[in-house]
């Protein structure tokens, strides 16, 4: 590859990273619900999509780099298993007055409390807002998979929700 081509290249390369990391990153975090856990997996698909690059079209780029995302965070979970790190012991009772980043804690602990699956799904349909086909075809499922995983990953969070606002008005009476 000339000069002129590899300056080219890392030039869209760069401006597609600007653009993307964002929306890399709020998806890792739901994914892996730890800030450095994130960083690391966006970095890992970020390499992959640099390598990758020349194969890449411009405008499917975020998908295919969304996709080396959710594999990564996939082969890690399947080396490392489904431990998660939190900053503190559920039993803790939280404050009264929740703020935007609480909600965002409570939502990624409710995520984490999902088998890996239904919370790819989850986060991909409802927090990337894909279309049920668009995945399908990132997973490799059938659309009537992830409807049925999106159902009971749905289901899980509204009684795991339930149960915990429930436990969290009666220890808000007892006070």
């Amino acid at each position: 590859m000339s000069r002129t081509g590899k300056a080219e290249r890392d030039a869209a390369f760069t401006a597609f990273v600007e653009r993307a990391s964002p929306s890399l990153l709020r998806t890792a975090w739901l994914l892996t619900g730890d800030h450095h856990a994130a960083h690391d997996l966006v970095q890992a698909a970020l390499v992959r999509t640099y390598v990758a690059w020349p194969r890449v079209r411009s405008e499917s780029a975020l998908a295919y780099a969304r996709r080396i995302l959710v594999n990564e965070r996939t082969d890690r979970w399947r080396r490392h298993g489904s431990e998660v790190v939190v900053a503190s012991l559920p039993e803790a009772a939280a404050s009264s007055a929740t703020t935007g980043s609480d909600d965002r804690d409570a939502v990624v602990r409710l995520l984490a409390r999902l088998p890996e699956q239904q919370r790819r799904v989850v986060v991909l349909r409802y927090y990337v807002d894909l279309s049920e086909q668009a995945v399908a075809d990132l997973l490799n499922l059938s659309v009537g998979t992830v409807k049925s995983t999106a159902s009971r990953g749905l289901a899980a969070l509204r009684a795991e929700l339930a149960t915990t606002s429930s436990h969290a008005a009666t220890e808000g009476g007892v006070r």
